[in-house]
């Protein structure tokens, strides 16, 4: 398989949050910010694999500032590391005040997509080619997340393991 790009995955979501997306208070409710972050981060994915994909875990996710009723999110995700079948994508969200065009960073996330063949099973993406210094940070960060993941659920498999 011929590797691609992190420029090949590069996907951008805008919407505009309205009030069915909030609390009373105003503020945008946590779990529709998630919702667009895994469509974002799956658009990538898919750009990246060509192929169907599924969420397999959010390894990290951010609330930096609160999103209100009225602003316009963007979210930017592309494909940061890509391993057999699985790729992690970070998404950046921001919010836009139309009014005085200020824009915050408010949200950041890392999730881990499989992808799948027509039956669902797993099967092979292309490798990941990252070409600028801020791709290769990127990636070199992405390959610690992993190993952090991978270590953990080897510590609670033994530990499970040994209470028998």
């Amino acid at each position: 398989m011929e590797a691609r790009t992190v420029a090949d995955s590069r996907s951008v979501l805008v919407h505009w949050m309205g009030p069915t997306d909030a609390n009373s208070a105003g503020f945008v409710h946590g779990g529709v910010v998630m919702k667009l972050i895994d469509e974002v981060a799956g658009l990538a994915a898919v750009r990246h694999s060509h192929q169907r994909v599924v969420t397999a875990g959010a390894d990290r996710m951010t609330f930096e500032q609160p999103i209100h009723v009225g602003q316009l999110v963007t979210l930017r995700a592309s494909v940061n590391a890509a391993w057999n079948t699985s790729m992690e994508v970070g998404v950046r969200v921001e919010a836009e005040s139309p009014r005085t065009r200020e824009v915050l960073l408010t949200n950041t996330a890392y999730l881990t997509l499989v992808a799948v063949d027509d039956d669902g099973r797993p099967t092979g993406v292309p490798p990941l080619r990252a070409e600028t210094p801020d791709e290769l940070r990127r990636e070199a960060e992405a390959q610690l997340r992993r190993s952090n993941r991978l270590a953990e659920r080897d510590q609670i498999h033994a530990q499970r393991s040994a209470e028998g």
